[in-house]
């Protein structure tokens, strides 16, 4: 029989979360600080990296078989960790189809493909019906993931919104992989004329009376109808199940109060 890994760390949150929907979570001997989903992750395993930074000789001495890491601004973690011979995969879904793909390979590689098939198909289809359900108008979606400066929506969340029956104000963006590249002024914003706002600051609370109070904005429909949406940014900026699920229904549920 293959030798899957038994002691997996894992320096993000889809990978844990993952990990745990799949019950293979006793594999898992290391987390990210920032990992809030499940909640018992953070009571159970030990704490090993923030999100650009981690503790390598505390990886190292859980002597984990594989590592976990996510996107660029974790290579150097990588490196490292490579360079005092630890195996890593390295993850960088930055669409739907990224995260169903993070998926079906994490659970492959810990021998529970069959599981993670499963679950992939079902978000899958969630998805596909969320879809067929929401025609008609479409309300034009401004999605804000950073404040100063202006920063628009990545490819995973620019496509719930559609899926969840919106429009998306800044999609030709959300491509752009690296977020100095969606960088919008706040003139665009107002040109855009978005009938709702969503928000999420990447790690801190969203201020609505800031967004309220910009110069100009009193015009743009979203503000004047007070539809400033804040979802928490575990939900939705994490490309791995949560956006999938408590993400996508948050994202519909503002849309449909439109």
């Amino acid at each position: 029989m293959p030798d899957y890994p038994r002691r997996i760390a894992c320096l993000t949150e889809e990978t844990t979360e993952t990990l745990y929907l799949l019950g293979e979570q006793d594999r898992i001997v290391g987390v990210s600080g920032y990992v809030v989903r499940p909640p018992q992750a953070r009571r159970e395993k030990p704490r090993v990296s923030a999100f650009t930074s981690a503790d390598i000789p505390k990886i190292l001495a859980l002597e984990p078989d594989l590592v976990f890491t996510f996107s660029d601004l974790q290579a150097e973690i990588a490196a490292e960790l490579i360079r005092a011979g630890v195996a890593v995969h390295a993850f960088n879904q930055r669409d739907i189809a990224g995260i169903l793909a993070m998926i079906r390979t994490v659970g492959a590689l810990v021998g529970a493909a069959d599981n993670a098939g499963a679950l992939a198909q079902g978000y899958e289809t969630k998805l596909s019906e969320m879809r067929a359900a929401t025609r008609g108008r479409r309300p034009r979606v401004y999605f804000e993931e950073w404040n100063d400066p202006l920063i628009s929506g990545i490819g995973w969340v620019s496509e719930l919104i559609e899926a969840a029956g919106g429009e998306d104000v800044f999609a030709s963006l959300s491509t752009q992989t690296s977020a100095r590249d969606r960088i919008v002024q706040p003139g665009d914003v107002v040109a855009a004329a978005p009938d709702l706002i969503l928000a999420s600051w990447c790690g801190k609370k969203v201020r609505t009376d800031e967004i309220r109070g910009r110069a100009g904005w009193d015009s743009v429909p979203a503000v004047a109808a007070g539809r400033i949406v804040e979802i928490k940014s575990p939900l939705i900026l994490q490309p791995g199940p949560a956006a999938l699920t408590d993400g996508l229904d948050a994202i519909k549920a503002a849309i449909a109060a439109v």
